[in-house]
């Protein structure tokens, strides 16, 4: 892990940073001189229980190295526990120069069997989680005029996946959550842009393996280690990305991307106007060759991570 300077008497708050990508990033943070909150409830995979131990135990580990860290262990999905994590920044430390919305669960199925508590807590962590935490340290940005959003979205929401609707939705509407941030406040310096991390974490350990293809699927992705994603997150948190604003980046292993986002591509007009039988006859043929397929991120992703 690489020691600097980038966040040097910053204070960062990092969300479900008892584990995987959210451990890295935390500890990333602090080797580059944050003072860090670890954030983490200790739940399982699917949000229930709860364990101080992981955030206590990554704070440990910052200690340990010489730096300063306070664990952490109010819901995100929940708007008052939310403020309580910014205010355990300022009561550990101060101030509040950036927030990594990280925390996630995942109840995964197929849409047609989809519970309405297997959608409404997928929801509840990702999407409200997002909202809640980013809202509780907007004023202190504001009045501050800096700070730094970095939120994780995902390609299952950005391209698509199977079974993982309430997990697909939510990862595009924190992309949404972070356009508008970066919108409404770049007038107070503030920014808010979007991670895709490509890694093997707790969360994906479940992926079947049943199959020669699923092992090949699998070994691919363990080779996407966690601390693969942490340096653009801390760079996102520094003043050395002070012009970025409004982005959406993925991570896979070495590689790093720019993901596009919605644009006009092609449109098509009739200067009567339409008909339901002219957009049949005229419109969604000129269309047609612009249409996306049903593709997922491995049939956007077709190479061997790098």
């Amino acid at each position: 892990m690489s020691q600097g300077t980038m966040l040097e008497g910053k204070v960062v708050v990092v969300t479900g940073a008892g584990g995987g990508i959210g451990r890295d990033i935390a500890l990333q943070c602090a080797a580059q001189g944050a003072k860090v909150v670890v954030n983490d409830i200790g739940a399982s995979v699917s949000g229930e229980g709860g364990d101080a131990g992981p955030a206590q135990k990554v704070v440990a580990e910052i200690k340990a190295s010489g730096g300063e860290a306070a664990a952490n262990t109010d819901s995100v999905a929940d708007a008052t526990a939310a403020g309580r994590i910014i205010q355990c920044a300022l009561d550990s430390f101060g101030r509040i120069d950036g927030v990594v919305n990280n925390a996630g669960i995942l109840r995964d199925r197929f849409f047609h069997k989809m519970s309405l508590d297997e959608w409404d807590a997928v929801i509840k962590v990702h999407l409200y989680g997002a909202y809640y935490v980013s809202r509780a340290a907007a004023n202190h940005f504001k009045e501050q005029e800096s700070g730094a959003f970095v939120h994780m979205t995902s390609t299952s929401g950005l391209i698509g996946n199977f079974g993982q609707a309430n997990y697909s939705a939510a990862k595009l509407g924190i992309a949404a959550l972070s356009k508008s941030i970066a919108l409404d406040m770049q007038k107070f310096n503030v920014r808010s842009n979007c991670i895709a991390p490509f890694a093997w974490s707790r969360m994906i350990g479940s992926i079947p393996t049943d199959t020669p293809e699923q092992q090949a699927r699998v070994a691919k992705i363990q080779q996407m280690t966690p601390n693969k994603i942490a340096p653009i997150a801390v760079y996102l948190a520094s003043d050395a990305a002070r012009d970025v604003n409004g982005q959406i980046f993925a991570v896979r292993n070495n590689e790093i991307f720019l993901m596009s986002q919605p644009r006009p591509e092609r449109s098509v007009h009739r200067s009567e106007g339409w008909t339901p039988e002219t957009v049949a006859s005229h419109a969604m043929p000129a269309l047609k060759s612009g249409f996306y397929g049903l593709d997922r991120s491995g049939d956007v992703f077709t190479w061997d991570p790098i």
